[in-house]
Protein backbone atom coordinates (compact mmCIF):
# COMPACT_ATOMS: atom_id res chain seq x y z
CA UNK A 1 0.00 0.00 0.00
CA UNK A 2 1.66 3.50 -1.14
CA UNK A 3 1.40 6.33 1.52
CA UNK A 4 0.43 9.96 -0.36
CA UNK A 5 3.05 12.26 0.06
CA UNK A 6 2.23 15.83 0.17
CA UNK A 7 4.02 18.56 -1.92
CA UNK A 8 2.86 20.72 0.01
CA UNK A 9 4.89 23.05 2.24
CA UNK A 10 4.35 24.98 5.17
CA UNK A 11 5.72 28.37 3.98
CA UNK A 12 5.60 31.72 6.46
CA UNK A 13 3.23 34.00 4.28
CA UNK A 14 5.23 37.69 4.85
CA UNK A 15 2.35 40.55 5.33
CA UNK A 16 2.96 42.67 1.79
CA UNK A 17 3.85 46.26 4.07
CA UNK A 18 5.78 44.79 7.03
CA UNK A 19 9.46 45.54 7.61
CA UNK A 20 12.05 42.58 8.08
CA UNK A 21 15.66 43.40 8.69
CA UNK A 22 18.84 41.42 7.51
CA UNK A 23 22.17 42.15 10.01
CA UNK A 24 26.09 42.38 8.57
CA UNK A 25 27.82 39.89 9.61
CA UNK A 26 31.31 40.59 9.63
CA UNK A 27 34.09 43.55 10.11
CA UNK A 28 33.58 47.25 11.41
CA UNK A 29 29.70 46.93 10.87
CA UNK A 30 28.92 43.55 12.26
CA UNK A 31 26.01 43.52 13.42
CA UNK A 32 24.12 46.51 12.18
CA UNK A 33 20.92 45.68 10.89
CA UNK A 34 19.23 46.79 7.13
CA UNK A 35 15.52 47.12 6.50
CA UNK A 36 14.25 44.95 4.19
CA UNK A 37 10.23 44.45 2.55
CA UNK A 38 9.01 41.18 3.33
CA UNK A 39 7.42 40.88 -0.03
CA UNK A 40 6.25 37.53 -1.32
CA UNK A 41 8.91 36.52 -3.74
CA UNK A 42 11.61 38.60 -1.90
CA UNK A 43 14.53 36.48 -1.08
CA UNK A 44 17.82 38.46 0.83
CA UNK A 45 20.92 36.91 0.57
CA UNK A 46 21.07 34.56 3.84
CA UNK A 47 23.98 35.54 6.53
CA UNK A 48 25.11 31.24 5.32
CA UNK A 49 25.48 31.94 1.88
CA UNK A 50 27.23 35.56 2.56
CA UNK A 51 29.74 34.40 5.43
CA UNK A 52 30.71 31.52 2.59
CA UNK A 53 30.93 33.62 -0.07
CA UNK A 54 33.10 36.47 1.74
CA UNK A 55 35.53 33.71 2.84
CA UNK A 56 36.57 33.12 -0.36
CA UNK A 57 36.59 37.01 -1.39
CA UNK A 58 38.69 37.63 1.66
CA UNK A 59 42.17 37.61 -0.05
CA UNK A 60 41.06 39.85 -2.45
CA UNK A 61 38.80 42.19 -1.08
CA UNK A 62 41.14 44.86 1.28
CA UNK A 63 40.61 48.24 0.06
CA UNK A 64 38.73 46.78 -3.76
CA UNK A 65 36.68 48.48 -5.54
CA UNK A 66 33.30 46.12 -5.56
CA UNK A 67 30.16 45.83 -7.74
CA UNK A 68 26.79 44.62 -6.81
CA UNK A 69 24.83 43.86 -9.56
CA UNK A 70 22.13 42.53 -8.25
CA UNK A 71 21.41 45.22 -5.22
CA UNK A 72 18.11 44.66 -3.95
CA UNK A 73 18.64 45.69 -0.39
CA UNK A 74 22.95 46.40 -0.80
CA UNK A 75 23.56 43.58 2.02
CA UNK A 76 26.49 42.26 -0.13
CA UNK A 77 27.69 45.70 -0.94
CA UNK A 78 27.53 46.85 2.67
CA UNK A 79 28.96 43.76 4.14
CA UNK A 80 31.86 44.28 1.92
CA UNK A 81 32.29 47.84 2.27
CA UNK A 82 32.03 46.39 6.29
CA UNK A 83 35.15 44.54 5.85
CA UNK A 84 37.53 46.56 4.35
CA UNK A 85 36.43 47.11 0.80
CA UNK A 86 37.29 51.09 0.09
CA UNK A 87 34.26 51.48 -2.88
CA UNK A 88 31.49 49.61 -3.52
CA UNK A 89 28.86 50.53 -6.61
CA UNK A 90 25.42 49.12 -6.64
CA UNK A 91 22.91 48.72 -9.35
Amino acid sequence: MQQKISAKRNHRSPKSNANGEIRIISGQWRGRKLPVLNLTGLRPTTDRVKETLFNWLAPYLYQSDCLDCYAGSGSLAFEAISRGAKHATLL
